[in-house]
């Protein structure tokens, strides 16, 4: 099979400018003398907005839930990205696992997850999953990866062993996975498509104008091309994709996103709000109001997708058992 086509987008507008704050070798970026907090927080703004305030993970099911997590050593993408729903998903018994290691070969300016390179490979991991999610009485198991663009098949294998291993401890148990872009390699998707996932995520993440300084090793044209791909693969997996707002992007940008994404036979969509996990990562412009994602919902339900997930706190895996259910019921 070709590797899949790159689609160069055109650029309306000119690339945002790198707002990263300077970095001093040694002892990392400079403050501005105010709580941490609040440097984080976009350009003359001294506090979140009631819509962004969450709750600690607290009570019994969120600490059994984290001791089940590091005996049977493994990571969740709540705590590695910093999810603001950590909480309220750990006191319910939900969680999204992370495999293949705890550190990425790439390093986006808005992902806390750490970067650098990853030492051996976990053959372990697959039947750990299995076991947390039967433990957890899972009905819908999510799993993502860091990137590993150390490995031949991107981690491929991987996938498909843990989607197997979760099958087969969970027969009645739907699975969802949310992977890399596996550099574009055709033969990695059909690996993880092979092993019968109900839903395929890739995240777009950004509009394609700040892909530069957003994702500087990803590309926009080969995200959709991902996606397309891995429909045509296996026409009955639900094809589902995420963005951010808050970068500096417009309404229009999005929709026109939104636009490429059906365009792609993408089915589901999510939407949320960008929060800066440190310094060392891209700055927040600003804080998108509940009202706008509910415009966007609408804006992309009117192109045809089955479900858009839109609001400030929503993530890729935020209530995605919900999300498939709902898109079901559409679809039927």
């Amino acid at each position: 099979m070709r590797a899949l086509p790159v689609i160069q987008p055109q650029l309306g507008r000119a690339p945002v400018p790198d707002r990263r704050p300077t970095v001093v070798p040694g002892r990392g970026p400079l403050g501005d003398g105010r709580p941490m907090w609040q440097q984080l927080l976009p350009k003359g703004v001294d506090r979140r907005p009631p819509w962004l305030t969450v709750r600690a993970p607290v009570g019994a099911t969120a600490e059994g839930l984290r001791q089940t997590m590091r005996q049977l050593r493994l990571h969740t993408v709540c705590e590695e990205a910093h999810c603001p729903n950590l909480g309220e998903c750990w006191s319910y018994g939900t969680a999204t696992f992370m495999i293949l290691g705890d550190t990425c070969t790439r390093a986006c300016a808005f992902c806390a997850v750490h970067s650098g390179r990853p030492t051996g490979l976990d053959l372990g991991e697959p039947d750990r999953v299995a076991a947390a999610a039967k433990a957890m009485g899972l009905s819908h198991v999510v799993i993502t990866s860091v990137d590993r663009d150390d490995l031949p098949d991107g981690g491929a294998l991987v996938f498909a062993q843990t989607i197997r291993a979760v099958r087969q401890a969970i027969p009645g148990a739907t699975v969802e996975v949310l992977t890399s872009d596996f550099q574009g390699d055709p033969e990695a998707l059909r690996t993880v498509l092979d092993a019968g996932p109900q839903v395929f995520n890739h995240n777009i993440e950004t509009v394609p104008r700040l892909f530069p300084r957003v994702r500087p090793r990803s590309q926009y044209g080969r995200s959709l091309g991902v996606l397309r791909v891995a429909k045509r693969l296996m026409p009955d997996v639900a094809t589902k994709s995420g963005l951010m707002v808050g970068l500096g992007e417009s309404e229009e940008e999005v929709q026109a996103v939104l636009r490429d994404l059906r365009a792609h036979d993408v089915e589901l969509v999510t939407i949320g709000q960008y929060l800066r996990p440190s310094l060392r990562h891209i700055r927040c412009d600003r804080f998108w109001r509940p009202q706008e994602f509910l415009a966007l919902a609408r804006y992309g339900m009117g192109l045809g997708f089955r479900h858009v997930e839109a609001g400030p706190l929503v993530r890729s895996s935020y209530h995605a058992h919900d999300q498939v259910r709902r898109a079901q019921s559409v679809a039927g």
